[in-house]
């Protein structure tokens, strides 16, 4: 099912509203069934948190949508056809991503490769060794467009199918060097991004870019990384969303082969050849849909009634119940019910003295380490809609943060 064009403007007015990642997205869709309704509930949420939020206009939408066209891009929204499935399951889903290229490239199986931007030449080689060959195996190649590892990895899947994701939005190209490698890259590829047009990237979007890289992915592949870099930032994501993590061992004199040589250490498969990733990632393929085994298991229990009460469009088909490894989707939890169904009055709730009650005690039992919302709600003694709902002002506050498989941290100052 797709989203009318109405709605794909009011999704992009509430993503890029001030305050408003995916989770909080996601949380506020559940809450409220339609991005509309909460576009008009998000400034009585920012008074009870006691500031105001810049919410995106419908000129500002619109012409965000106009650049995005004369580029010759489009929006997809999570949960449409053309939406990958990989990237849908993982927690912090992007709600619409900005592509540009050949969108069937997003629909087959992928393999991220990353590795240092200061590369050896021999790790120059053996990625584009590396690259060449999952393509002829029938696998996309995804990597961030950044200098060395990146570089390589998609000059050498060009002529089998190549995702760059960027930092930044569509027509901010990093490094200006790629600008015509990437050109070279939409027309066999795709580019992806969920920053605006003409977002030039900062510092802090790579980490947020590196989770949609291993989020697109089946499999994550670091070539040469240092202790401390982005790659195994990337690599943390793969691990957190399921996904399986490669790394090609090197020497110990390398600095650049220190992160790898960890990964391994750690439990990532060692990768000398490509046929290391084809044979371990094989046999996800027998699932139509290419996600990782784990997605796969989760949804032979899947329960369409456990799905969020989006008015646009079906939550991805992702399992509720908690895993170790793959987050539980915002769906499963009591904030996607109605209120019957969760047991709770469409009234309940005290006035501002019991919020104000409820606001202290649920920040007095959230601390720097995360806890889970369920836990939160037993621990609180207060109802799940209470507490979904004091949860969206303290996040909108800048308060508490939420980490990966729905967990919550207070802001500690």
């Amino acid at each position: 099912m797709a989203l009318t064009d109405r709605q794909r403007l009011d999704w992009l007015r509430l993503i890029r509203s001030e305050s408003i990642g995916p989770r909080t997205f996601r949380a506020l869709m559940n809450r409220y069934g339609g991005a509309a309704a909460a576009l008009d509930a998000l400034p009585e949420l920012a008074r009870s948190t006691g500031r105001s939020i810049k919410i995106c206009s419908m000129a500002e939408a619109e012409r965000e949508i106009e650049a995005l066209r004369r580029r010759g891009g489009r929006l997809i929204a999570l949960g449409e056809p053309d939406y990958p499935r990989p990237l849908q399951a993982i927690d912090s889903a992007p709600p619409l991503l900005l592509v540009l290229g050949r969108g069937e490239v997003l629909l087959r199986p992928c393999v991220a490769l990353v590795g240092s931007r200061n590369a050896s030449a021999a790790g120059l080689k053996f990625t584009a060794r590396l690259a060449q060959d999952l393509g002829e195996a029938g696998f996309v190649v995804v990597s961030g467009l950044a200098r060395g590892i990146d570089t390589a990895a998609h000059g050498a899947s060009l002529g089998t199918g190549t995702i760059a994701v960027l930092a930044g939005g569509l027509d901010e190209i990093y490094p200006p060097q790629n600008a015509q490698l990437f050109e070279r890259l939409i027309m066999s590829g795709a580019a992806v991004s969920e920053m605006p047009m003409g977002w030039a990237p900062r510092g802090r979007d790579f980490p947020r870019r590196n989770r949609l890289v291993s989020g697109l992915a089946l499999g994550t592949v670091v070539v040469e990384a240092a202790r401390k870099s982005g790659s195994l930032i990337t690599a943390r994501f793969a691990n957190e969303q399921g996904r399986q993590v490669f790394a090609v061992p090197g020497s110990p004199l390398d600095p650049r082969a220190e992160g790898g040589n960890h990964l391994i250490r750690e439990g990532a498969t060692l990768c000398a050849e490509a046929a290391h990733v084809i044979e371990a990632l094989t046999p996800l393929l027998g699932h139509g849909s290419a996600l990782p085994t784990g997605l796969a298991q989760a949804r032979e229990g899947y329960d369409p009634e456990s799905e969020c009460l989006w008015d646009e469009l079906d939550l991805p088909e992702i399992s509720p119940a908690p895993r170790t490894i793959l987050p539980p989707a915002i769906a499963g939890s009591d904030l996607a019910r109605p209120p019957e169904a969760a047991g709770e009055a469409e009234g309940e709730g005290g006035g501002e003295g019991g919020g104000d009650e409820i606001r202290a005690r649920v920040l007095a039992l959230l601390g720097a380490a995360p806890v889970s919302l369920d836990d939160l709600i037993r621990a609180s003694g207060q109802s799940a809609r209470d507490v979904g709902r004091l949860l969206i002002e303290l996040e909108l506050d800048g308060a508490i943060l939420r980490h990966p498989g729905g967990a919550l941290s207070r802001v500690m100052l």
